[in-house]
């Protein structure tokens, strides 16, 4: 439960992450809270040291939830409690006598020597009825986990970082090769929760039982993918705690920000959509933008095509106007750059890049529309490609940005492997967002949303339908739609988000998430978007 002491340093060539201290970064009202570690201990020490809450009644009520969460876990077979010797520990030690009290076939094995529990968990150690906890501080045997009913992992807590020691990497490992149902201590252990990141190894949880708010990391990947079902257990920390100011859950309360048509209105009141991007062979991708933005409630889309590829457009686009550009061999060149940027004057956003090539005249053009455009900017795609190591150029831009890569276009934007990227997204993402200025959206299940200098938002996580070729290009249309209707770039880019999620949800309980393609998220993007913030 309770968290570390010790400062938080990022990586050389990785932005620190923010601590919660800052007084000029505030959360808007549509993200649900998450914690960083700082943020929960200040949050521990003003209901300890303000509120006069004993920290021994705030463990009581973290252990009654545990309980119940093993409880409801628990198959046959006796629970395995496992314990650090910290205050972590003290919850699992706390969670196991009033197991015991309830029935339950409870064996305690603490992962270090015994004499290393203190304070609060030393407390519990000697509150715990019955057969007392085995020591296992010199090694794991995985024998101790045989014909386990449930595993209640309490060894290492929020405020844990880097690689697990032993024996409690071992028994990690043990934990996961077992099968038993597992309940996580406020966080799986090995898993940071300020950030999700994962050094060495960490517990797969079946539930994750967190306490008093949800933390960062049980939402952002890779840990995301260890928490399980994520329940927050309320341990009676009193209102007027310092609240997370960093980061928060997107929540449907985003889709309220969205304007609607107005009947007074005209199709360029509804927003102006100017998408720049196709070659020869990639038309479907500028279309698919244009596409979704239409659904997403943008009133005028014109699509900006190399003239060799036009007649495409025009079959496949019968809503949007498509405009003409100079080519060479079907892609983009510089000469088409003033006539986007026409386009632009009256345009309240521009997507760049869906479909660009990777031809160097079309890096070029992207380039030189980006630095001049002076309409809201979302680059995904090959636009992203064509700023590889170029990040701090965008900082000059005069309009609003948001840059929409994946992993492995954010590697080669900071110039690292995809595999870094994948291992550290929050730091990641926050170093693109401050060193070009722009709203940084990493795509993934946990989509990260970062603002220079501000917030981030993360996806509550979606569906695997929109894991399939093209769903990129539809976020884009949304976001674009939503920026041509006035919202600032990282509104509209996280309410995008929630759109596009919820649109995966829909169309993968209409086809299945193995039979939806990103056609069908478009389709599905009116009903998505009519649940409104429900």
């Amino acid at each position: 439960m309770h968290v570390a002491r010790r400062a938080r340093l990022g990586r050389p060539g990785v932005a620190a992450p923010a601590t919660g201290k800052n007084p000029a970064v505030t959360l808007p009202d549509w993200l649900d809270r998450l914690y960083v570690a700082e943020e929960m201990q200040a949050a521990d020490a003003h209901a300890i040291e303000e509120a006069g809450v004993p920290s021994l009644e705030l463990m009581e009520r973290a252990a009654e939830g545990l309980a119940r969460a093993v409880g409801e876990a628990a198959g046959p077979g006796a629970v395995r409690v496992l314990c650090g010797p910290g205050n972590n520990g003290g919850d699992g030690l706390a969670a196991a006598r009033l197991l015991r009290a309830d029935g339950y076939e409870v064996d305690v094995i603490v992962c270090a020597p015994l004499d290393k529990v203190k304070g609060d968990a030393r407390t519990n150690l000697e509150r715990l009825p019955g057969e007392p906890p085995r020591e296992s501080a010199d090694g794991f045997d995985p024998a101790l986990l045989e014909r386990s009913g449930a595993v209640l992992d309490a060894m290492l807590g929020t405020g844990f970082s880097g690689s697990p020691r032993e024996p409690m990497g071992a028994a990690i490992a043990a934990i996961n090769d077992h099968g038993a149902p597992v309940v996580a201590c406020d966080v799986p252990s090995g898993v940071d929760a300020s950030s999700g990141e994962v050094e060495a190894a960490a517990v797969r949880a079946t539930v994750t039982a967190t306490f008093h708010g949800p933390k960062v990391g049980l939402y952002v990947a890779p840990g995301a993918f260890y928490a399980g079902e994520v329940r927050t257990i309320e341990i009676g920390i009193p209102r007027g705690a310092p609240a997370p100011t960093t980061a928060g859950l997107i929540s449907g309360r985003a889709l309220a920000l969205v304007p609607s048509r107005t009947r007074g209105g005209s199709k360029f009141d509804s927003g102006t959509v100017v998408v720049a991007g196709g070659a020869q062979g990639l038309t479907g991708a500028p279309c698919m933008a244009a596409l979704a933005a239409q659904r997403a409630g943008a009133g005028y889309v014109q699509v900006a095509v190399p003239a060799s590829t036009e007649a495409v457009f025009e079959l496949r686009l019968l809503e949007a106007m498509t405009a003409s550009m100079p080519d060479e061999e079907g892609a983009h060149t510089p000469d088409g750059v003033d006539a986007v940027l026409a386009l632009c004057e009256r345009a309240g956003a521009l997507v760049l890049g869906p479909g660009l090539s990777r031809a160097e005249s079309a890096f070029d053009f992207a380039r030189a529309i980006a630095r001049r455009a002076p309409a809201p900017l979302l680059i995904d795609a090959d636009g992203l490609n064509a700023h590889a190591g170029r990040l701090e150029e965008l900082r000059e831009r005069p309009a609003p940005t948001v840059l929409t890569p994946h992993a492995g276009e954010l590697g080669r934007l900071l110039e690292r492997d995809s595999s870094e990227v994948g291992a550290h997204r929050l730091a990641c993402a926050r170093e693109a967002a401050e060193r070009s200025g722009a709203v940084v959206l990493l795509k993934g299940d946990d989509t990260i949303v970062a603002a220079p200098g501000g917030p981030v938002a993360v996806s509550p996580g979606a569906s695997a339908a929109l894991a399939t070729a093209g769903t990129g290009d539809v976020l884009s249309g949304v976001i674009a739609a939503f920026m041509a209707k006035g919202l600032d770039a990282f509104a509209a880019a996280a309410a995008g988000v929630m759109a596009h999620a919820r649109a995966g949800i829909e169309a993968a309980a209409r086809h299945g998430a193995d039979h939806t393609i990103a056609g069908d998220v478009i389709e599905a993007l009116p009903s998505a978007l009519a649940r409104g913030s429900r």
